[in-house]
């Protein structure tokens, strides 16, 4: 099992550990939902790809949750394959997360996510278009701040690992997140 493989293992055993007892205790706590919009920078290999990223989750107790994200591109690449000069564009990403919080002040939160997802991106060269679907592994870590009880600012990077060994991306996210 390589080091990556070993990662989301691992994340995934603490999540699904931790679940649990939060499962157990969501009796006693009422579970919180927030979402946020934001900004992703795709960083795949030569070329860097950006989308709006919208996200939607629910918090079972201090330390757990899931969430649910999808992005749309809205920065498109130049490339270059065998001396032809293209366009790389992210279409749309989609993805499903755990989510471990660990609450640093009672307006900040540090937080590590492992999670599934979907990469749907098109490049283009003269005469030839090509549609790329990719599903990864998907495993990071974050932070949030909230100015008041509800609107606050999210950053986090998340490292995007593409089944068979189809690469992977460095996506980095900053937004506003809103708890409700």
């Amino acid at each position: 099992m390589n080091k990556n493989k070993s990662l989301i293992a691992a994340g995934a055993a603490v999540i699904a550990a931790a679940l649990v007892p939060a499962v157990a205790s969501a009796q006693s706590t009422p579970i919180t939902g927030y979402g946020s919009l934001g900004y992703s920078h795709h960083d795949m290999d030569d070329v860097d790809l950006g989308a709006i990223q919208g996200r939607l989750g629910a918090r079972f107790n201090p330390y757990i949750g899931v969430e649910g994200e999808l992005g749309f591109g809205v920065k498109k690449d130049d490339i270059n394959i065998g001396g032809v000069e293209g366009k790389a564009k992210l279409k749309n990403t989609m993805a499903i997360y755990g989510v471990g919080f660990l609450p640093v002040m009672p307006n900040a939160d540090l937080y590590a996510r492992v999670g599934y997802g979907n990469t749907n991106a098109k490049v283009s060269v003269p005469g030839v278009v090509a549609k790329v679907d990719g599903d990864s592994w998907n495993y990071g870590v974050g932070g949030q701040y909230f100015f008041d009880g509800a609107n606050g600012v999210r950053a986090d990077y998340t490292r995007y690992d593409y089944k068979d060994d189809a690469g992977n991306a460095d996506v980095w996210s900053i937004g506003y997140v809103r708890k409700f």
